[in-house]
């Protein structure tokens, strides 16, 4: 039964002190408490009734409602009975965590409401209760200790004839039923389902997309490292998993929303049992990172490295290479708290952790163990991994230009195998836009208005002696990628060799005052007359200062180049000839 319906009952005598929207939610049974901590009793849909004695001052009053709404409970209905009207502090938190808020007159009893809506909710599912029973007994026989994931969704196709899949926070297919799904419309999905968390609302989540309506459902960590009413949405937001089915639950029965939801506890302990597995490589990593940071000896960083290698890169003895990418994930502290959350700043470390362990899986791998190479440790508010890189092909003798080291060759340097595929093609290094470009939209849509991922990788090195450096090199990486806009950036370790490095950490009062000086003549000169002086700078200095090559591709004779060029001067006194003044130009069509 829905909310709705218990207000429209005049014998309840229910009182709606807020959350008008929220009167749709289903109603899935009752319980009355004066527990300060009734969480270990609820399990979601039910409506609680108290008579508030949990309450002996107004700061109690967001604790109780916070641990409800991560419940998952439909409705509170607080007594006036004890305490006359309800208290403006309880009708605030209600409103805070988006809790449906009822006030029980004084004449109603307890047992009237309750006897009401077992009543009604009993007879809703008499039609249907044999059917679930039976359904959720083999879906607990053949669950995570009988098959994984795959199993549970093949049972909702079979009896429910429901497609359904199970994606990460970035929308990458862990588990499904039959075809995959593209990877473009899991990273859709994902990206809805993250901005409709971030706006508080409960699940399922509605979402068409390319004219097909899909049911997103929130799978939550309930293992041990759980927290069982997250202070703040944003802790767990890019964490999760969540369930698509291929259909519309808005109108679904009670019994088929019980179904699904037992379907997100039994992926829950399945998430669990691969989270605690990740534990030996997170270990390894902080093993590694730890002795790096603190200066020790080669041999002994190596020794360690020999122990990760095997876990990490199975049927190998040790890694060629390794590589280190440093992530961060910062949240604006706020002075008010957002739907579900609290002031104050949020740790960022163990969501930048969660993320980077999903971001360095290879997005055309699908499954739940594709990450089984990837050590992520987190300190602080980073996320380092260390990331094993296989060996690399060694050219053939008479192959044109060979690798520069003496082993099997960088992961940037490697030249092409026999078979004629590119270098680039053999390249196991990562990349820095590469590891984004999948996830950016999901990411973004997570992150919100308030959010910020940053992430820096470093070049692959070949012995213990290197990765102190890599180390170093992936977080510069990293704060170059910050100094960037946007909310989910990277750089990766070849940009320290350039100006990009420079750029961004130019004051932008300067920046402005050093573009104006040289850009603002001609730009104003190109308004009037239309000139395309800027057009013909930017040209003139891509193609070196050649006449012949920057005519051609502005389709211009070179005494019409000659002219534009010379007018460029005469505007900002600059002489084209000398390299000072050229990188000038340089700089600040960059800056521009």
């Amino acid at each position: 039964m829905r909310l709705r319906a218990l207000l429209e009952t005049e014998a309840l005598g229910l009182r709606l002190l807020g959350g008008e929207d929220e009167l749709d939610r289903t109603v899935r049974g009752v319980m009355t408490t004066d527990l300060r901590d009734p969480s270990r009793y609820l399990s979601g849909g039910e409506l609680v009734l108290t008579g508030l004695a949990w309450r002996r001052d107004a700061s109690d009053s967001e604790p109780f409602v916070r641990i409800l709404a991560g419940a998952g409970v439909a409705g509170l209905a607080a007594g006036e009975a004890e305490l006359g009207d309800i208290p403006a502090d309880l009708v605030e938190a209600c409103l805070q965590h988006r809790l449906p808020l009822f006030a029980v007159h004084e004449t109603v009893a307890f047992a009237t409401i309750t006897e009401h809506v077992v009543r009604q909710v009993s007879g809703e599912r008499a039609g249907d209760l044999a059917a679930v029973v039976d359904r959720h007994r083999r879906l607990m026989t053949s669950g995570p200790a009988g098959g994984g994931p795959e199993v549970v969704l093949d049972l909702l196709t079979s009896d429910l004839d429901l497609r359904a899949w199970v994606l990460s926070p970035t929308g990458r297919q862990i588990a499904g039923a039959g075809a995959p799904l593209p990877g473009a419309l899991g990273a859709a999905l994902a990206g809805r389902h993250l901005a409709a968390t971030r706006t508080g609302r409960r699940g399922p989540h509605r979402a068409a997309v390319a004219g097909t309506t899909y049911s997103l459902f929130p799978i939550r960590n309930t293992g041990r490292g759980a927290v069982p009413a997250a202070r703040d949405v944003r802790e767990s937001v890019l964490s999760d998993w969540l369930l698509a089915v291929e259909a519309d639950a808005s109108d679904w029965p009670a019994a088929r929303l019980d179904l699904l939801q037992g379907v997100t506890q039994l992926i829950a302990v399945e998430r669990d049992r691969r989270d605690a597995a990740r534990t030996v490589r997170r270990r390894l990593a902080q093993e590694v990172l730890e002795l790096v940071q603190a200066g020790a000896a080669p041999a002994e960083i190596a020794a360690r490295l020999r122990v990760a290698a095997p876990v990490l890169l199975p049927g190998l003895g040790a890694a060629p290479q390794w590589q280190v990418v440093v992530a961060r994930v910062d949240w604006t502290a706020t002075e008010t708290p957002g739907p579900g959350g609290v002031p104050g700043d949020i740790a960022g470390g163990p969501a930048a952790q969660a993320l980077l362990e999903e971001i360095l899986v290879d997005p055309a791998v699908s499954g739940p163990d594709s990450a089984d190479r990837i050590a992520v440790a987190h300190t602080g508010e980073e996320a380092i991994a260390l990331v094993p890189l296989p060996a690399v092909p060694a050219p053939l003798p008479d192959t044109v230009g060979g690798p520069t080291d003496t082993a099997a060759g960088t992961a940037e340097t490697a030249a092409a195998p026999e078979s004629g595929e590119p270098a680039a093609a053999q390249d196991p290094a990562l990349h820095a836009d590469a590891l984004l470009a999948a996830v950016r939209e999901p990411l973004s849509a997570g992150l919100a208005d308030d959010g910020r991922l940053t992430l820096g990788v470093s070049a692959a090195v070949h012995s213990a002696e290197g990765l102190r450096g890599a180390l170093e090199e992936a977080r510069h990486a990293r704060r170059v990628a910050a100094a960037r806009p946007g909310r989910v950036c990277a750089a990766g370790h070849h940009e320290l060799a350039s100006h990009v490095l420079l750029l961004p950490f130019v004051p932008d009062d300067v920046r402005r005052a050093f573009t104006a000086r040289l850009l603002d003549p001609l730009r104003d000169y190109d308004r009037r007359h239309r000139a395309e002086l800027i057009e013909t700078l930017e040209a003139f200095l891509d193609c070196d200062g050649s006449w012949t090559r920057c005519a051609a591709r502005l389709h211009l004779h070179v005494n019409t180049l000659r002219y534009r060029v010379g007018r460029i001067e005469q505007l900002t006194g600059r002489d084209l000839s000398r390299l000072e003044d050229k990188l000038d130009f340089f700089l600040a069509l960059r800056m521009s």
